[in-house]
């Protein structure tokens, strides 16, 4: 298990004068970026010893900044907004290098990286579109989802791209033969957000409802596991650990979920009941950064999580019991999770809405022991 003199500080909050949209860090780099819902895009370094400092700001957007993301090698910013446009920025310069001024005819609600000079793009009416950067023109351009194309992966072979959608759908595209592969059956809520673990075998969708639905990657027509338990949407999510991921919420709470077998393993922070927008994790997996309609960026410490796994003999406890886990301080973040495995052998044997597994972590540890 993790040492006791572990430094487990985290860089101070971000304060802004608008609400935060998205958030995204740096692939190399001490430093994340933030659109807002006024269009202004902003970078900030960060460190966990010092003070935080804005690097530059520039407002290209007319409308709200959407959507954003770093090119792979951290040299250019993409960012998507309301106002349909596309922008590319020049890091080393700050300077807007190139411009789509009407990339779609609906507004831009996501945005992925797709390759070294592709970009995939999802607006409000379901289209998508994938960008040769090289043309700035659309080499695909589909539409199979009725509402908004709500987020985005894709594989390591920059082949199969899959995005979920509001109108309750998962869907996979083959984006070299540029079409559309399979879709999900329709689902009662919209799907939102997804992440991918277990040697991104699995796919795991977040709902309105507050389901995170689970399904193994090229089998897209159903789910193969469902993990209810989040009272509210499950608007935003990032992989943490091939097994862990945080979870965002509209009741303002950020969340760490095992993954198979299924457990809520406790509160990673909050935002004072504000929805979350966004979560984004630094390079090198040390931190989580989320934004919400507090108008802040908050950062918790994820570096224990590479350690984390579930005693798979327990009854899992229901989500909204977990308490709060300290993200910056070692010995309460262990005790809290200790704690919560109390908690959950006192549960009822009966609990209709927990979703068990039979598979099981290969290097299980019991989580009721010390730090």
């Amino acid at each position: 298990m993790a040492t006791k003199d572990a430094d487990l500080e985290k860089p101070k909050d971000i304060k802004f004068d608008g609400m935060v949209v998205d958030i995204c860090f740096h692939p190399i780099k001490d430093v994340i970026a933030a659109g807002d819902i006024d269009g202004e895009v902003s970078i900030h370094s960060y460190s966990s010893k010092g003070e935080n400092n804005t690097l530059m700001t520039f407002k290209n957007h007319k409308k709200a900044c959407r959507a954003l993301c770093f090119s792979a090698n951290g040299e250019e910013l993409y960012t998507a907004s309301k106002d349909k446009s596309i922008h590319i920025v020049d890091m080393n310069t700050g300077t807007l290098k190139r411009k789509l001024k009407k990339a779609h005819e609906s507004p831009i609600y996501s945005i992925l990286v797709t390759g070294e000079n592709f970009l995939a793009t999802g607006d409000d009416d379901g289209n998508l579109k994938i960008w040769d950067l090289r043309t700035n023109k659309a080499e695909m351009e589909v539409k199979h989802n009725e509402e908004f194309i709500s987020d985005m992966d894709i594989d390591d072979q920059h082949k199969i791209l899959i995005a979920t959608s509001g109108d309750g759908t998962l869907t996979a595209f083959n984006i070299r033969r540029k079409r559309m592969d399979m879709q999900s059956e329709l689902f009662d809520s919209e799907l939102l957000s997804l992440a991918r673990l277990k040697e991104k075998g699995k796919v795991i969708c977040g709902s309105g409802e507050g389901v995170l639905n689970i399904f193994n990657w090229g089998e897209w027509g159903n789910i193969s596991d469902r993990f209810p338990g989040h009272p509210l949407s499950v608007d935003c999510m990032v992989a943490v650990t091939d097994n862990i991921l945080c979870t965002g919420s509209s009741d303002g709470i950020v969340r760490a979920v095992n993954i198979l077998p299924n457990r809520f393993l406790g509160v990673v922070g909050d935002h004072d009941n504000f929805p979350v927008e966004n979560l984004s994790l630094s390079h090198d997996g040390n931190l989580l950064a989320s934004c919400s309609h507090d108008q802040t960026i908050k950062f918790w410490n994820t570096s224990d999580f590479r350690e984390l796994s579930v005693n798979t003999k327990k009854k899992a406890g229901k989500g909204n019991t977990l308490k709060k886990l300290n993200s910056s301080n070692k010995n309460d973040f262990f005790a809290g999770l200790a704690d919560d495995n109390d908690v959950d052998k006192n549960e009822d044997n009966e609990d209709e809405d927990e979703s068990d597994s039979d598979e099981d972590d290969e290097n299980e540890v019991d989580d009721d022991d010390d730090a």
